[in-house]
């Protein structure tokens, strides 16, 4: 049974078409990779976004053989890949959030300073985002990607498990922890709750 999905014929049905006509393959990196790109650049820059987003797909490829048929939608399996790709580059991921804390220039903001929503926008707003940066560079790579995955990527914890391959109370686990010591390196503020009070 093919499922259909928002965007027509569910991923997995796409991968299964793919283990006949290869070609097929480029409509799950036609849904997919904006958003891993715009992930991956958000995390190592734009210099490295591209280069990642293409090996993540193409290990995607070379693995889709092995893909669990029974779920419908590939970006937790998609992001899951691109975080042991993104695992090589972890030291340049800190030494990045290190640099950006420091100086306060993101060039991820620069960059995409019209597409931030939400959080996002008011944590650039509030000047929070060195203490952010700084906050994230201070995290082990594990708990980063936990809480990276769920804010940035928009995952569910369900989610962000599968694409870990981790059990979903190690991901409670992990984002609390990472959201304790985030707190911590904003002042014990919530950046979500920040008032428009002068």
């Amino acid at each position: 049974m093919t499922v259909t999905t928002r965007q027509g014929v569910s991923d997995a049905a796409v991968i299964e078409q793919s283990w006949q006509e290869p070609g097929a393959f480029a409509a799950l990196y036609r849904r997919h990779a904006p958003h891993i790109s715009r992930y991956v650049a958000r995390r190592l820059g734009d210099d490295m976004a591209d280069d990642v987003t293409a090996e993540t797909f193409y290990r995607a490829f070379e693995k889709r053989r092995k893909y669990d048929l029974g779920r419908p939608d590939a970006r937790p399996w998609l992001y899951g890949i691109a975080a042991n790709v993104m695992a090589h580059y972890h030291r340049k991921e800190t030494r990045m959030l290190r640099a950006f804390a420091r100086s306060g220039a993101d060039p991820v903001v620069q960059t995409y300073g019209g597409q931030l929503e939400g959080a996002d926008d008011r944590i650039v707003a509030a000047g929070m985002h060195q203490a952010l940066a700084a906050g994230l560079a201070g995290l082990s790579r594990a708990h980063r990607e936990v809480l990276l995955l769920i804010a940035w990527a928009d995952l569910s914890y369900e989610e962000t498990a599968q694409a870990l391959g981790i059990s979903v109370g190690t991901v409670r686990s992990r984002l609390h922890r990472a959201r304790k010591k985030i707190r911590a390196a904003l002042g014990d503020g919530n950046p979500m709750t920040i008032s428009d009070e002068g």
